[in-house]
């Protein structure tokens, strides 16, 4: 039986062309296509039973600090608006993390959009009937699909909020990618008359999957998500991290045409910018920037202050205010991770690919980057 939403993403004019056979296929395919995505995009958010979880991968969430910032562009955009939250993706524990934030501080839950790779097994169940996740198939080209999925994401915002990940995916390489407009326009067709687009930039010391995204650099192939929790929990062994979720200031989706690729892909553009803004610049990211191959802590400290009078001048979202409170920072956990080691009083790289990955996290904040190693 179709529900409430089913029922008006059927009715949407989109959608009602397409199962006229408006694009070349016939009218029953059409339906029978449109109801099966309709039904694998069908989800259930039950929040008491998500906080009485703690989440299975609750092990490692409690190894990471939760830390927000600029909480109150959210409490008082939710007061008034629907809200969607468009943030950057480092890591797995990004969908887990940032809810847990809004859900600390008393703020609505919204449901997540995520790769559909982790819909399998019982953790698929739980994203399926308890948190609220809406399975996204990324690389698709599949008219019926395409369709379904936006006309189903603006019939939500009429009832929920959202959270989604412009990048499409988390960044093998570290850096802030490009943003992909299919949920942007997706939203934008809802024609919300108080929607707003909440930019959300997630950081971290350490990202649990630092050294499996290094290796990869960039993403080849999808692969089992049993098999990713699995490293996860491998590399969670001595782990600890904080995790800092800024929030900024609200952006207006009233001012921008769903009809036009040109202001779609300006609203895009300008959240990219807003949260690339507002990352947390943390002490690893300005140690693995400055590294040299073997370098002393004096040059080191030397070379971060540099950089950070530089991203001062920016007004970039420093986590520290000198080179020396840097190293003291990162130095250990960067050890302790293998990624770098203190030998005879000067730093050696023993995980190149995966400082790189650390530096790359603020190179679209620097004009040129600090580190040749």
């Amino acid at each position: 039986m179709l529900d409430d939403i089913a029922q008006a993403v059927l009715a949407r004019e989109e959608v009602v062309k397409y199962l006229r056979g408006g694009m070349g296929e016939r009218g029953d395919q059409a339906r029978e296509r449109v109801h099966a995505y309709l039904e694998e995009l069908r989800t259930t958010q039950r929040p008491t039973i998500y906080r009485a979880l703690q989440h299975p991968l609750y092990p490692i969430l409690r190894k990471i600090e939760r830390v927000h910032e600029q909480l109150h562009h959210v409490v008082n955009a939710v007061r008034t608006s629907r809200v969607v939250y468009a943030s950057n993706h480092k890591s797995h524990t990004d969908y887990l993390v940032e809810p847990l934030v809004l859900d600390d501080n008393g703020v609505r839950p919204p449901l997540i959009a995520a790769g559909i790779n982790l819909f399998g097994g019982p953790l698929g169940l739980i994203h399926k009937h308890v948190t609220g996740a809406i399975p996204i198939r990324r690389n698709t080209k599949d008219p019926a699909y395409l369709i379904t999925l936006k006309a189903y994401v603006a019939e939500i915002l009429k009832k929920h909020d959202i959270l989604f990940y412009p990048e499409g995916g988390r960044s093998y390489s570290g850096e802030l990618k490009a943003t992909k407009t299919g949920l942007i326009h997706a939203a934008l067709q809802a024609e919300c008359p108080n929607l707003v687009v909440v930019p959300v930039a997630i950081s971290y010391d350490l990202v649990l999957e630092d050294h499996i995204l290094a290796k990869q650099g960039t993403k080849k192939r999808q692969r089992a998500f049993s098999r990713e929790v699995a490293e996860m929990v491998r590399y969670a062994v001595g782990y600890r991290s904080r995790a800092y979720v800024t929030f900024g200031a609200p952006i207006a989706a009233s001012g921008y045409d769903p009809n036009s690729r040109t202001e779609v892909l300006e609203l895009s553009r300008l959240v990219r910018t807003r949260i690339g803004s507002q990352m947390k610049v943390l002490p690893t990211a300005l140690f693995a920037s400055a590294m040299r191959p073997s370098i002393t802590r004096k040059d080191l400290e030397d070379r971060i202050d540099r950089m950070i009078e530089e991203l001062a001048a920016k007004h970039a979202n420093l986590a520290v205010t000198s080179g020396r409170q840097a190293v003291d920072e990162a130095a250990e956990p960067l050890e302790t991770r293998g990624i770098v080691v203190l030998e005879n009083g000067r730093f050696r790289v023993r995980e190149r690919n995966v400082l790189k990955f650390y530096a790359r996290s603020i190179e679209h904040l620097l004009v040129t980057t600090g580190r040749t190693h």
